[in-house]
């Protein structure tokens, strides 16, 4: 049997896939899901009974949806942990306090007290997690979102609003901009299109590759 010390490659990663809402992450976790012959791990987020009500009135299902969300996806980091194989996941644990809990708040549509309450619950339950291996997250602009939201064509995103995007866009930059709690690595999506593009889908997987397997991909 293969050293793992001698043979990178046969190391499990995790890999989680980072974006805004219509940014091609269930996308590309299928893409390298397929390419790489890894486990993937969706957000499910049709499974979210909150959701409707949600979009309907922020200020009422707020907190509800975000505890739904953020218990589901330390269900899910636990199995994750619990896995031998490589792994790709639609979405990572860190957007929804650093995001979109954060972005509700400050839109008046979470109260402090529940903020506060959440921040807490984050925090507890990601100290008992291991950060990806790899944060991949795909930047795009809010006509790029816009058009993928419109083309997906699900009914609860039909009343999204774009200062909406336009507000969880700037916390995305903000938050990549300072994430350090692994590798990472940006895509521009308004330059990839790698749903329907072969050679921007190869490009993309080369950049994963190497940044995972690559040389230099611990720096």
């Amino acid at each position: 049997m293969p050293d793992l010390f001698d043979n990178p490659s046969a190391e499990k990663k995790h890999v989680a896939i980072a974006g805004n809402i219509g940014a091609g992450k269930t996308a590309l976790t299928d893409v390298m899901g397929q390419y790489f012959g890894w486990e993937t791990v969706y957000e499910k987020v049709d499974e979210n009974p909150y959701l409707t009500d949600f979009y309907n009135d922020m200020r009422r299902w707020s907190f509800n949806l975000q505890v739904f969300f953020l218990s589901r996806r330390f269900e899910q980091l636990q199995r994750i942990e619990e896995m031998e194989q490589s792994v790709v996941q639609d979405r990572s644990i860190y957007e929804d306090a650093q995001i979109f809990a954060r972005n509700l708040y400050e839109m008046g549509l979470m109260s402090g007290r529940d903020y506060e309450n959440y921040v807490n619950l984050f925090g507890i339950m990601t100290s008992y997690l291991t950060p990806p291996t790899l944060l991949v997250y795909l930047r795009a602009s809010v006509p790029t979102l816009v058009n993928h939201i419109q083309q997906r064509g699900r009914e609860y995103e039909s009343t999204i609003r774009i200062d909406y995007l336009e507000r969880l866009q700037g916390h995305y930059e903000e938050w990549i901009e300072d994430y350090d709690r692994g590798p990472k690595l940006i895509v521009d999506i308004d330059e990839r299109d790698f749903v329907n593009e072969e050679a921007d889908r190869r490009a993309v997987l080369n950049q994963v590759e190497s940044r995972l397997f690559g040389l230099f991909s611990d720096e």
